[in-house]
């Protein structure tokens, strides 16, 4: 299926890069500043190739503004109070932490207070097998006065968390977030979506079921990798009480090409959620979006509604640059089940 009619796929770069960063990705927008303003990933170093095992980036966070030409222009960076103290405590038992990942953004509608989740990772360079992945939180009255807090979730059994999608509340009162978390068979890793259940946004998650496996679902274009992007509000689409449409990022499963692991293409695709119960109901059987320069990667990170039925969605290419895709309701209906 020709998947470019169902999207328009916007020229050019959505975030100006400069001197100081030439590479960036996984931008997070604040709705509450009518997603102008927002935190971006940015990469200080890369060693490895993208695309094959090995990769490994550096990063910080820095905040992000729209100009008067819509495009997003960097900032400075996003210092959080507390954070040396929380991540030196991670790394009491070693590894080396290669810097904060994955912004995601959530308003609390009740108190107003902003909401950062992102990755720590912690890498032990001569031992992978060992590396801990915590999902991080930070809060405060606005993104310039975050607080870092204890992670909401920590790897067990080697499973860490990462890549949040908010769900809403369920009629239990609590939430059945989605994150990315590893799953290992054999000698094969695969990433998997997980459940958190969420009793209190601010305070310590629990894992839940795996909800989507790779291996077990054995759909070409998410074959190897599956990591939850954002919910779309409903009134873009409604596709039923207690159930909304996600985007899922996607990866074909790895190939061995010698001594080397080989990623597969990342692709971004659909998938129908049932917040109430925690199931993924549905995952389309092919990627919507492939960017048209992408060699291995194109990953959504932030959906924003605009004019009624329509929104654009953020993904970064080749962990490289940030581009935006026009969606339209009425042509994404054709796609579901």
């Amino acid at each position: 299926m020709e998947t470019e009619k169902f999207y328009k796929q916007h020229a050019g770069k959505a975030v100006v890069t400069d001197e100081r960063f030439k590479l960036i990705m996984a931008i997070a927008l604040d709705p509450t500043a009518d997603y102008k303003n927002g935190v971006i990933r940015c990469i200080t170093s890369r060693s490895g190739e993208i695309g094959i095992k090995g990769n490994l980036d550096r990063s910080v966070l820095h905040f992000v503004k729209k100009n008067q030409a819509g495009i997003f222009e960097i900032g400075e960076q996003m210092y959080i109070k507390n954070g040396k103290d929380i991540i030196d405590n991670l790394l009491k038992n070693g590894g080396d932490f290669i810097g904060l990942e994955d912004p995601d953004i959530w308003i609390d509608e009740k108190t107003g207070r902003k909401h950062l989740y992102f990755t720590i990772p912690i890498i032990f360079l001569d031992d992978h097998e060992k590396n801990q992945i915590y999902l991080g939180h930070a809060v405060g009255k606005d993104l310039n006065s975050l607080e870092m807090t204890e992670p909401v979730l920590s790897p067990v059994n080697g499973e860490g968390a990462k890549e949040v999608s908010i769900a809403p509340v369920n009629k239990n009162g609590f939430r059945f977030n989605l994150v990315e978390s590893k799953n290992c068979i054999g000698k094969t890793s695969y990433s998997v979506v997980k459940i958190a259940v969420a009793e209190d946004m601010g305070k310590s998650w629990k894992y839940g079921e795996t909800v989507f496996h790779p291996k077990e679902q054995k759909i070409p274009w998410i074959g190897g990798h599956a990591s939850p992007g954002p919910l779309l509000p409903k009134d873009f689409i409604d596709v039923g009480e207690g159930k909304m449409l996600g985007i899922m990022n996607g990866r074909e499963a790895n190939k061995k090409v010698g001594n080397e692991i080989i990623y597969g293409i990342f692709s971004v695709g659909l998938f129908i959620y049932d917040y109430e119960n925690g199931k993924i109901d549905w995952v389309s059987p092919e990627p919507l979006i492939r960017d048209s320069e992408a060699r291995t990667i194109t990953f959504a990170s932030q959906f924003v509604p605009t004019e009624n039925g329509k929104g654009i969605l953020y993904a970064h290419v080749d962990d490289s640059f940030v581009r935006a895709y026009t969606l339209e309701a009425d042509k994404i209906r054709i796609l579901l089940p």
